[in-house]
């Protein structure tokens, strides 16, 4: 089965060889920058990643372009990744497995049963709640999580024709999946806190931002 992870960064220069390190050295590794200000391509680079520039802010918009790099060259799996840590590359086959074994479409790392003390600020488990009970109330499916870890079967990912370019490229994928039918597993992984500030629940700006962003994405993407 091919593989590709795909890595959001922005400025990751501290964490990015710890992530890059801990990643099976047979897999396509494409970091995914969007407007990175320090030395992260570098050290991407340097660390055998195929560096991918998308120069405008926006999370949904460094993996979707992606996404597209791949598409001359398509993996039978694509795999998201942070790029600051957060979460601990070998549990990689874990979200894998079920996809192997023809069990799923998409595999959700869900963080909540692992998650290590002040892995996930109050914010984010905030956020979380409000989104997965808006999903619920479009599709009567109850996620876990929004886990941005996370994998999916490239031909099934195209046919969501994935659009946003910031940060409610989750809830979209989470119930586009839904809608198209698409058979969804999450399973538990790790999470510990994250290298450097979160650029979401770092500031208080940050979080109204996003909880606008995503409250939006939820009634965009409804059924």
């Amino acid at each position: 089965m091919r593989v590709a992870v795909l890595i959001p960064v922005l400025n990751e220069e501290e964490a990015l060889p710890l992530v890059l390190g801990a990643l099976p050295r047979d897999l396509r590794v494409l970091a995914c920058d969007n407007g990175s200000t320090d030395r992260s391509l570098a050290v991407a680079e340097a660390h055998g990643a195929e560096v991918v520039r998308w120069p405008q802010r926006g999370y949904g918009g460094a993996v979707l372009h992606g996404i597209r790099a791949l598409a001359t060259n398509p993996p039978d799996v694509v795999v998201v990744l942070d790029g600051d840590h957060s979460f601990y590359a070998q549990d990689l086959p874990q979200l894998l497995g079920p996809i192997e074994r023809g069990e799923a479409d998409m595999v959700l790392g869900e963080r909540l049963s692992l998650a290590e003390r002040g892995a996930l600020t109050p914010q984010q488990v905030v956020g979380n709640r409000l989104a997965n009970f808006l999903i619920w109330l479009d599709t009567g499916h109850r996620y876990l999580d929004q886990g941005p870890f996370r994998a999916i079967r490239y031909d099934r990912l195209v046919e969501l024709g994935m659009s946003d370019l910031t940060w409610g490229w989750n809830v979209e994928m989470q119930m586009k999946a839904l809608h198209h039918g698409l058979r969804v597993v999450e399973v538990p992984v790790r999470c510990r806190p994250r290298i450097g500030q979160s650029k979401i629940s770092g500031t208080v700006s940050g979080v109204l931002r996003a909880g606008a962003k995503i409250t939006y994405a939820c009634w965009k993407y409804r059924r």
